[in-house]
């Protein structure tokens, strides 16, 4: 394969793909996005067939948590139409005026949102996201070059050759939806090249990915980063519910990026809550690793480092510190956070006030589990990332984040003097 052709013909034909898109009806993105969601149902029993040998192969490469990321079941598969079909509800965003005024002179002057044109997304792990990716993409009339790990190859080519087939009965231009079906970096290389082609990269997966894509794209980089995301139990917190939060931000699906990492627990409030919060993380599997007033009322955490509150473990190991306030608090979060997901615990309506303008974060969580920054439950329908950058689009990514905006001006023979 010569692998310059090979990339610049995919990039070719999504930007023919694109200018097809943009004005196609929203009737017929919804067509295609219903009849992929009942696509994926109906094939459920080829898509685990194809998962199970890419679990079958990676099953000695990847820890626990990262096969859970690669697995695609029944339910994960209903999960995703359920999200397609989420996607066919919510507005076009595609032609949406979103302001408008008229000058003195007479011209009309309009913001109307459009599409961004070609996306490149390399992504690591999660098969399911392919499909988040696609319908969010299509529904916004931008077209897709999805780059998917090599652990999932197999998972992929059949959720693609599904999006397609769906994209012909539809009558859309199947080059919206493209599937790099080699692992050679080299194809990822030349295409981060073409910005003549493609608008915007987006990275998803591991830190040594993102940094690789940010330093080589000649494009622009939608970074979705670490998740080092931290919950911080306040002196005035409900211990119960607490408890519930960290267990939940923690334990229901260790290796996603908005699980939690760090836990903060004020030391006035330590002695009352940590031995029984971490009886019931150690039951499910967790291992903490905490500084000495941890360990001095939690006598099987391990020493905590520098190193582990800045980790994003992705496992179950979660760094634990006991901190003398909520400036403190704040203060590490600062020091050691990705900017992604930060929870305080708390029934002081001052102290969560003060925690949501202070800590700098995509999202930030007053009593809630840091496992709700999602597009899903943040009613986007789906997600193609949760962006840690502040341009151009921040938290969950959705179909508004997709797009971008020219002016449109109406006038009746003006001219500039």
């Amino acid at each position: 394969m010569d692998h310059l052709i090979y990339a610049d013909d995919l990039a070719q034909r999504a930007r023919a793909a694109s200018r097809l898109l943009a004005t196609v009806s929203s009737e017929r993105k919804n067509r295609w996005l219903a009849h992929a969601a009942d696509a994926l149902e109906r094939r459920t029993p080829e898509i685990v067939a194809a998962n199970e040998r890419d679990l079958a192969a990676a099953h000695s490469s990847l820890s626990a948590a990262n096969l859970d990321r690669l697995r695609l079941t029944p339910e994960r598969i209903r999960a995703a139409a359920k999200g397609l079909r989420n996607i066919v509800a919510l507005p076009d965003p595609v032609g949406r005026v979103l302001d408008s005024n008229a000058r003195p002179n007479g011209l009309q002057i309009q913001k109307i949102s459009v599409p961004l044109g070609v996306i490149f997304f390399i992504y690591e792990s999660r098969p399911n996201v392919t499909i988040d990716a696609a319908g969010l993409c299509v529904k916004s009339g931008n077209a897709i070059i999805l780059r998917g790990g090599k652990e999932a190859l197999a998972s992929n080519s059949i959720l693609h050759a599904i999006l397609q087939d769906s994209l012909h009965a539809a009558e859309l231009p199947i080059d919206a939806v493209q599937l790099v079906n080699t692992p050679d970096r080299d194809v990822v290389g030349r295409l981060l090249q073409l910005d003549k082609y493609i608008d915007l990269a987006i990275p998803r997966g591991g830190e040594s990915l993102i940094r690789r894509v940010a330093e080589e794209a000649t494009m622009p980089v939608l970074k979705h980063y670490m998740g080092n995301c931290h919950v911080y139990v306040d002196r005035a917190a409900d211990l119960g519910m607490a408890e519930r939060i960290i267990v939940n931000a923690k334990c229901q699906r260790p290796g996603v990026c908005n699980a939690a990492e760090s836990l903060l627990v004020h030391a006035d409030i330590a002695q009352a809550f940590l031995p029984k919060a971490a009886s019931s993380l150690i039951a499910r599997g967790v291992e903490l690793r905490g500084c000495p007033a941890t360990r001095a009322l939690v006598p099987a955490a391990k020493p905590a480092t520098d190193a582990d509150y800045a980790a994003e473990f992705l496992d179950l190991i979660l760094a634990v510190r006991v901190v003398a306030s909520l400036d403190e608090a704040i203060d590490h979060i600062t020091r050691f956070g990705s900017q992604h997901t930060e929870t305080i615990v708390t029934a002081d309506a001052d102290a969560g006030r003060r925690f949501t303008a202070e800590v700098d974060a995509s999202a930030v969580m007053v009593n809630a589990s840091t496992r709700f920054n999602d597009g899903y439950e943040f009613g986007l329908g789906a997600e193609i990332g949760i962006s840690t950058d502040k341009f151009h689009a921040r938290g969950p990514c959705g179909l508004q984040e997709l797009c971008t905006y020219k002016y449109v001006v109406y006038g009746n023979g003006q001219i500039r003097e």
